[in-house]
């Protein structure tokens, strides 16, 4: 390893691969040689690379724990208001679920962005009459409008948190890009905390169970609801502080579900050709379209949104393309189903709701569709596409979603008249 590394010293790309083929062996082969040439420009980046060690405990970091732990113990306390106060749990948790985690992490972006107090006083008095707002909606379980609004209120206060992560930039599309990658890292990373918690929860209570002590229902109700709570918190401090350990990993994951997504969609859409199923008179067929629809912009966004903002090869691009064009076709079946359901069987707030939604994904997906067949058409060479092209048509749609769901959360109850 000695001897190559010396012989490719003017080679950048065969150091590179050199590195790659054995880290360990390159990393000690090189320290082994600094000494002697120091002085070469080539040798010290490469050493100053292998041997950076970052500071161990930063002042923002010992700031983000501490954060991290007050706002996991507040959001655990918030979760158990239904058992401390004796409210019911399901009229609690239907409207109130996503004030046990966002609220506190808009505060925690607030506070990092350094946003001024006007931004702080804004989003905590829209958080509140939001709060308020949902409580007081009357209760009618079989109200369409109230299950709209509690559908809606969380993706509504996604966006505030939105508002509050990009701090004073709110034009920027690179910061509502960077809003969009901080939830894929967070999902990937909160999934592996979810998968760490299920197994450790399997096994200490099969300790406890093997000496004839069972803590399954107190370790559900008080360790269970205070981890799934922290979960957001732990997660966002991870993806803060380590970057580098999920940057990569949802734009890879995205990639390696792309093909697989194509090959569905275009089967699901032979499948409903020879099936004979109709699915203009099938409510579960479009709930299901709308989850592909926001998957497969997921996809989209993911595959090409990786934190080094490096090139797309032409292949990635006409699959994506392929994909979302395919998908554009679903939509477009999904929309027919809905107008035909309205002109049949008249208009509903779901149906309303829906085909808002759809509306709403169908412009979005064509603007996305369009850049990529402008990128395929003219990119770099023809061959390449970088993230924040098609990033920031996602991410520049943020405020028409936000102004949407604020239509079905707060008006859609007065126009129906709460039914």
């Amino acid at each position: 390893m000695k001897e190559a590394i010396l012989n490719n010293l003017d080679n950048p790309r065969q150091l590179e691969v050199l590195y790659r083929d054995n880290q360990t062996a390159f990393t000690q082969s090189f320290n082994s040689i600094y000494e002697e040439l120091k002085n070469n420009k080539t040798v010290a980046i490469w050493y100053e690379r292998l041997n950076y060690a970052s500071p161990a405990i930063s002042k923002d970091s010992t700031r983000d724990l501490t954060f991290t732990v007050i706002a996991s113990v507040l959001a655990g306390l918030f979760a158990k208001l239904p058992e401390l106060l004796a409210i019911d749990e399901e009229y609690f948790y239907s409207r109130n679920i996503a004030f046990i985690v966002l609220p506190l992490l808009m505060a925690y972006f607030l506070w990092t962005q350094k946003s001024s107090v006007n931004k702080l006083i804004g989003v905590a008095s829209v958080t509140l009459i939001s709060l308020l707002y949902i409580n007081k909606l009357p209760v009618a379980p079989r109200s369409d409008t109230l299950i709209l609004a509690c559908i809606h209120l969380p993706l509504f206060l996604w966006t505030l948190l939105g508002f509050s992560f990009v701090g004073d930039r709110i034009t920027d599309s690179r910061k509502r890009l960077d809003f969009l990658r901080y939830n894929g890292d967070l999902a990937v990373m909160m999934a592996l905390i979810a998968i760490a918690g299920f197994l450790f929860t399997a096994i200490t209570i099969g300790l406890f169970k093997s000496i004839q002590i069972n803590i399954g229902e107190f370790y559900g109700r008080y360790v269970v609801v205070f981890g799934v709570s922290a979960a957001p918190f732990v997660g966002t401090y991870l993806v803060r502080t380590n970057p580098q350990l999920v940057g990569r990993v949802s734009p890879v994951i995205a990639r390696l579900f792309t093909p697989l997504a194509l090959l569905t969609v275009i089967a699901f859409l032979i499948a409903i050709v020879t099936s004979g199923k109709d699915p203009f008179k099938d409510r579960d067929f479009l709930i299901v379209f709308n989850l592909l629809l926001i998957g497969v912009m997921a996809l989209i966004l993911f595959s090409v949104a990786e934190s080094s903002k490096a090139a797309v090869n032409r292949n990635e691009v006409l699959l994506l393309f392929v994909l979302a064009l395919t998908t554009i076709i679903v939509n477009g079946i999904a929309l027919s189903a809905i107008l035909y359901r309205i002109t049949e069987w008249g208009i509903t707030p779901n149906r309303l709701a829906v085909l808002g939604g759809n509306v709403l994904i169908l412009v979005n997906l064509i603007l996305v569709t369009r850049t990529l067949f402008q990128a395929i058409r003219s990119g770099q060479n023809g061959t390449t596409l970088r993230a924040e092209v098609v990033g920031n048509v996602i991410a520049g749609f943020l405020p028409v979603y936000s102004l949407w769901t604020v239509v079905v959360t707060f008006l859609f109850p007065v126009l129906f008249d709460f039914k």
